[in-house]
C-alpha cells in the first residue's frame, strides 16, 4: 500500500512539471481478470449492491482522497467500470480512458466525439474482452478492452431524432438499448412542430451490432393535430421516452423498464409507466401506467406562453430510475420502481399489480426519485434517495430531501435522513438526485450541493462526509474543480470510492473532477 501511495505522488509530480501526464510511466495493458460490476446495477436485479469491497462501518471514516483526474467538460455523465488495476471511464470530449487504479495514470485513450452518457459495460465479442457504451446521439459502441481498438458501432434508425440516455443491459448475446428523443429539447424553437418521436427499446446482436428488433413505447404513429401561427404543424402522440437502464430477468425471459411523459397531446396509456417485454421477441407482457395525462416538454419551462407547450402542462414525473427485482424474506419476488413524483412502488413482476406503495416527498420534475435506488436482500431493505428540488413542484407540499430506508416486504420506513442545504440558492440544494450505491454495511450517496457521504445502512448515521466543492490538483494536469454530484453517482470497488463531482445541467454547479478515495492504510477492520 505504501508503494502505491509513493507511485501516486510521483505521477502527480510529473504531471505538474510537464503540464500533462507522462504516458511512458504507465503500463498500457489493463488487467482484465476481475470486474467489479456487470452493468449499471452492479449485479443481477439492478440492486446497486457492491459486495466486493473492504470498506465497512469500522473503516469508512478513514476514507481519504487518493488522486483526482480532470474531465474535459463540466458535465461528466459516465459511470466507471473497474477491474483489479484499471478504471475505465468516459471523458466526454476526449473518449474512453483507461486509468491506473493506484495512480490515475492514463493507460490508453479511445477517442470519441460527443457526450458519453452511460455506464461502461463489459462482454466477450469474438473471443476478445470488449467494452460497450453509449454516445448520447450517435448510438452504441464496442471497443477492445485491451487497447481501445474499435470493434463495431451501431445505432437505431427507427426514430428521426434519437437520444441514448440510459445504460444498456446485456443478456444471452443481446444488447438491449433504451431510447429517448432529443425532440424534448428541440421544442424550445417555436418554429419546430412538436412532436413526432416515440421512446422505445432496441435489441442488437452482441457479436455484430446488427439490430434484431425495435419496440416503440407508443405503437401508433404521430399524426397532425393542428398548427400554430398558421404554418407550424403540430403532431401527437409523442414522447414516453426510456431514460433509464432496463432490467433483464433470466428466469422469466422478460425485460422491465420505465417510461417518461408524453411530449405532446394527445397523451397515451404508455407514458409514466412500467413495461414488461419478452426479451427474445419484444412482445408485450404487460404495461402499467401510474400517472395519466402527463404532457410536458422543455418549451413548458419558458417564462412566456410557448406554442409548443401543449396545455395543460403535465408534472413531468418519469420513471427515470431503473427498476429493481428483489426477493423478500418469505421468498416473494417484487419489482421495485421509483418515480420522480417521489412515489415508490412494489409490483408483482408477473402482472404489474401494486403490492405496496409509499410516497417519500413532494416530488419534482428533477425528482423525487431521480436516478436510481439500491437494495440489500440480506437485510430486506430498499434504500431510496430523494431530491425534491423545486422544478414544477406542488407548492402546497413540503420538500423532504434525503435518504430513506424501507422494509423490502412492506414498504414501511425504517429510518430517514433528511438533508439540509449549504445555502439558499438553487445550486446549493441538498437533495439526493444521483443514483446511490450500497454495500453489505453502508450506503454511499452524493448530493446536489456537492457532498459525498457514507451512511450506516442499519441506522442512517453519517459515518463520513467530504465536501467536493474544491479546486484540485489533477494527475492529468488540467484545471479541475468539484460541483454538483448527480447522474450515475458513486462507484465502490475494493477499498476505493469513485465519483464524478460536477454537473452543469439544470442550473447546477459545474465541475470536472473524477475523485478517487481510498481507505487509509492500516484502517482495514
Amino acid at each position: 500500500m505504501r508503494m502505491i501511495r509513493l507511485a501516486a505522488g510521483w505521477c502527480t509530480l510529473v504531471a505538474l512539471l510537464t503540464g500533462g501526464f507522462a504516458q511512458a510511466a504507465c503500463d498500457p495493458k489493463p488487467g482484465l481478470d476481475k470486474f467489479f460490476s456487470d452493468g449499471w446495477g452492479i449485479g443481477a436485479g439492478n440492486h446497486r449492491l457492491q459486495r466486493s469491497t473492504s470498506i465497512n462501518r469500522g473503516n469508512a471514516a478513514s476514507l481519504e482522497l487518493a488522486w483526482v483526474y480532470g474531465h474535459a467538460t463540466t458535465k461528466p455523465r459516465s459511470w466507471p467500470l473497474v477491474t483489479e488495476d484499471t478504471i475505465f471511464v468516459g471523458d466526454s470530449g476526449r473518449g474512453i480512458v483507461a486509468l491506473d487504479r493506484a495512480t490515475g495514470c492514463e493507460r490508453w485513450l479511445h477517442e470519441q466525439r460527443g457526450e458519453i452518457g452511460s455506464a461502461i459495460l463489459h462482454a466477450v465479442i469474438g473471443g476478445r474482452i470488449a467494452l460497450l457504451y453509449l454516445e448520447r446521439t450517435s448510438g452504441l459502441y464496442a471497443i477492445d478492452a485491451t487497447d481501445g481498438a474499435a470493434i463495431w458501432h451501431t445505432e437505431s434508425d427507427d426514430q428521426p431524432a434519437p437520444m441514448y440516455s440510459g445504460t444498456p443491459v446485456i443478456a444471452n448475446g443481446v444488447v438491449y438499448v433504451p431510447l429517448s428523443s432529443v425532440e424534448i429539447g428541440l421544442t424550445i424553437n417555436p418554429l419546430y412542430g412538436c412532436c413526432r418521436t416515440s421512446g422505445g427499446m432496441v435489441a442488437f446482436d452482441l457479436e455484430t451490432g446488427r439490430k434484431l428488433w425495435f419496440v416503440p413505447t407508443i405503437p401508433e404513429p404521430a399524426r397532425r393535430t393542428g398548427s400554430h401561427w398558421g404554418f407550424v404543424d403540430e403532431y401527437g402522440p409523442s414522447g414516453a421516452p426510456v431514460w433509464g437502464a432496463p432490467l433483464y430477468d433470466p428466469s422469466r425471459g422478460v425485460l422491465f423498464f420505465g417510461t417518461g411523459q408524453n411530449y405532446s397531446r394527445p397523451t397515451t396509456a404508455t407514458s409514466d409507466a412500467i413495461f414488461a417485454l419478452e426479451g427474445q421477441s419484444g412482445a408485450t407482457v404487460w404495461i402499467k401506467q401510474f400517472t395519466a395525462d402527463d404532457a410536458y416538454n422543455i418549451a413548458c419551462d419558458m417564462p412566456f406562453a410557448h406554442p409548443n407547450c401543449h396545455l395543460p402542462k403535465g408534472p413531468d414525473v418519469d420513471f427515470g430510475a431503473p427498476p429493481m427485482l428483489v426477493r423478500t424474506p418469505d421468498g416473494r419476488e417484487l419489482l421495485i420502481a421509483g418515480q420522480k413524483s417521489a412515489d415508490i412502488y412494489a409490483l408483482d413482476p408477473d402482472n404489474g399489480d401494486v403490492v405496496w406503495h409509499e410516497r417519500l416527498g413532494r416530488g419534482s420534475a428533477l425528482g423525487g426519485i431521480h436516478w436510481g435506488l439500491a437494495a440489500n436482500e440480506a437485510t430486506a431493505t430498499v434504500f431510496v434517495p430523494v431530491s425534491d428540488i423545486e422544478a414544477n413542484s406542488d407548492p402546497a407540499l413540503e420538500p423532504q430531501p434525503g435518504l430513506y430506508a424501507l422494509d423490502l416486504a412492506s414498504g414501511a420506513i425504517r429510518w430517514q435522513h433528511v438533508r439540509g442545504s449549504r445555502c439558499a440558492e438553487r445550486n446549493c440544494w441538498g437533495g439526493l438526485s444521483a443514483a446511490i450505491t450500497a454495500t453489505p454495511e453502508l450506503v454511499v450517496a452524493g448530493s446536489l450541493d456537492g457532498y459525498l457521504e457514507v451512511y450506516d445502512a442499519a441506522t442512517g448515521e453519517v459515518l463520513w462526509s467530504d465536501d467536493t466543492w474544491k479546486t484540485y490538483t489533477a494527475v492529468n494536469g488540467i484545471e479541475t474543480s468539484g460541483g454538483t454530484i448527480d447522474a450515475h453517482g458513486p462507484m465502490v470497488a475494493g477499498d476505493q470510492v469513485i465519483v464524478f463531482s460536477g454537473y452543469d445541467s439544470f442550473f447546477q454547479k459545474p465541475g470536472n473532477a473524477l475523485l478517487v478515495y481510498r481507505v487509509k492504510e492500516g484502517a482495514q477492520r
